[in-house]
């Protein structure tokens, strides 16, 4: 069983998988948003294809902890997936992933401004990695 997370933006959705043994988050790919029914689609027949047994969408909360816009678009959308997933959909705190997917890529010698897709994915992997670690504490 692997994990899989989800970055869930205006224009892109970034992926993330697990690895088996659920210790480790990697980028996955970045699905260009469509319809809600066309992106739900495209996250099950990736949770297939990848044997999911869970999904996470992270849900940006504020410093103060407060959910704005943003997190309750994430909270609707994680509610429509959970009616359609064959398996649990959970939600994960990511404030801070999208600034630290940036500086990962920057680090390892990327330009994230140049493929917005690639920093959906590293923002994704943040999110799982945090889960992750998080489950296991």
């Amino acid at each position: 069983m692997r994990i899989m997370a989800l970055d869930v933006g205006d224009r892109r959705i970034g992926v993330a998988l697990s690895d088996p043994l659920l210790l480790m988050a990697s980028p996955l790919t970045a699905i260009v948003r469509r319809t809600l029914s066309a992106d739900i689609d495209a996250i099950l027949r990736l949770a297939s294809e990848n044997e999911i047994g869970d999904i996470v969408v992270g849900v940006p909360i504020s410093l103060l902890g407060r959910k704005g816009p943003q997190a309750q678009t994430c909270l609707a959308f994680a509610k429509a997936l959970s009616q359609q997933a064959p398996v649990p959909v959970h939600t994960h705190d990511e404030r801070f992933s999208t600034f630290e997917a940036e500086r990962r890529l920057r680090d390892a010698g990327a330009k994230p401004s140049r493929d917005k897709g690639r920093v959906d994915a590293a923002a994704a992997a943040v999110i799982l990695q945090g889960y992750l670690d998080k489950r296991r504490r």
